[in-house]
């Protein structure tokens, strides 16, 4: 099958060959539409697969210390009937683990030191079925936790900034007081680190600590568990789940799911990742029409060609393919280009950015303002593939005014002074 000539015509136009020594500027531009395109392209690619990075590795690491739902009582309270709740909840199909739990805030102190922090009462025998968290914590301190010895698991920040090591003791002070003759007097217990754990989320390293639920028991004075934690098969229907639950369960209870523990938080990140696709859309966008300017040029510097053409029997719509084709190819190998950049710096942004870092003595992620302290890259092709449709599809809208502008050559005007 014959090439058709529009193809052949329209890519000797882009080549770099006697055209661009002749008019080395309309070269120039073109490719500095194609370099546009490219890092634009490349700029979509690389900061999506990083917020999606991003996302995923907080959900991470928030799921290895959060459960995927939370059943508690609505005041507070413990639990009407812990067993009947356990039973019904590991009834759903879709729960595969089912743990107690009371969860309470309260001070630590250490000397001058005072810190707040969420107190989490956990069942060593049943927590690691529910969290990643306790699974880590099983043979590396969670054993400790024993009933009465009133011992405590610190986040590696907290412990850090008590200044607290295994074995020390600490001092909780509950929220509530004791009520004594002298006033409202507050409960005070000495507690012992027993281990120290990192999570990987700054926030629930620096404010976690974990005891045993009977200890947590006594110590606010509740007469049971003040909820449960569930772990299902597929977290990411943790809110059909917390629904029909909601339906099932007895009792006036409260259901949240991890979605809508940390809604304000996921909600931002994707009204982030769809400014910033719009933002650099409107990079390549501005490179894409660069090119209006780059054909523009083109078909007034080809004014002879172009009527010569005519003159051999090319029809309008063949010299409006030409064009189409020359300023298509700029932005199919923009966009590939791009693409190749993209995901080149995407799936090894773990090597480049740490090298950044060392050659410029600075640190791009503190773990003390953001959630994780690398820079996480997550490329997904439900974002890579309408990138490159959208980069294309500009690059052809841009090419169809100026083609439409060769196809209405007169070719008896463009020969008159030739």
């Amino acid at each position: 099958m014959q090439t058709p000539y529009e193809l052949i015509v329209g890519w000797r136009y882009t080549r770099a060959g006697r055209a661009a020594r002749r008019n080395g500027f309309i070269s120039f531009i073109s490719a500095v539409s194609m370099l546009g395109i490219a890092l634009g392209v490349a700029a979509l690619i690389i900061v999506l697969s990083v917020m999606n990075g991003f996302q995923k590795e907080v959900r991470d690491r928030m799921l290895g210390v959060i459960s995927h739902i939370e059943i508690f009582a609505p005041d507070g309270a413990a639990l009407p009937d812990v067993a009947r709740t356990l039973a019904e909840a590991r009834a759903n199909p879709e729960v595969v683990a089912a743990a107690p739990f009371i969860g309470a805030q309260a001070l630590l102190t250490r000397g001058e030191d005072m810190k707040g922090v969420l107190l989490r009462g956990v069942d060593p025998a049943q927590e690691p079925a529910v969290t990643d968290l306790g699974q880590h914590l099983q043979h590396a301190g969670l054993d400790r936790l024993t009933p009465g010895g009133f011992g405590i698991l610190l986040g590696v920040d907290l412990a850090r900034s008590l200044g607290v090591r295994e074995g020390d003791p600490v001092t909780l002070v509950a929220p509530s007081g004791q009520v004594t003759p002298a006033g409202v007097v507050p409960r005070l217990k000495q507690m012992t680190v027993v281990g120290i754990f990192r999570s990987g989320h700054y926030e629930y390293d620096s404010t976690l600590a974990l005891l045993h639920i009977d200890d947590a028991a006594r110590i606010f004075r509740v007469e049971g568990p003040t909820g449960v934690r569930l772990r299902l098969r597929d977290l990411d229907r943790a809110r059909s789940v917390a629904e029909q639950l909601a339906a099932s369960l007895s009792g006036d209870l409260r259901i949240r799911d991890w979605t809508r523990q940390n809604a304000t938080w996921f909600a931002a990140v994707q009204i982030e990742k769809r400014m910033m696709f719009i933002i650099l859309t409107l990079i390549v966008a501005v490179a894409a029409f660069n090119l209006v300017s780059t054909l523009v040029m083109t078909v007034t510097d080809k004014h002879a060609d172009i009527a010569i053409l005519r003159t051999l029997g090319a029809s309008p719509a063949s010299i409006m393919g030409i064009f189409v084709v020359q300023g298509a190819l700029v932005g199919v190998i923009g966009t590939l280009a791009g693409l190749a950049l993209g995901l080149l710096v995407a799936f090894n942004i773990d090597v480049i950015v740490p090298a950044i870092e060392r050659l410029l003595h600075a640190s791009f992620l503190p773990k003390e303002i953001y959630f994780i302290d690398r820079m996480p890259s997550d490329p997904q092709r439900g974002d890579i593939v309408p990138i490159a449709v959208l980069s294309l599809l500009l690059a052809f809208v841009a090419t169809l005014y100026p083609s439409w502008r060769a196809s209405r050559v007169n070719p008896a005007e463009a020969l008159r002074y030739e």
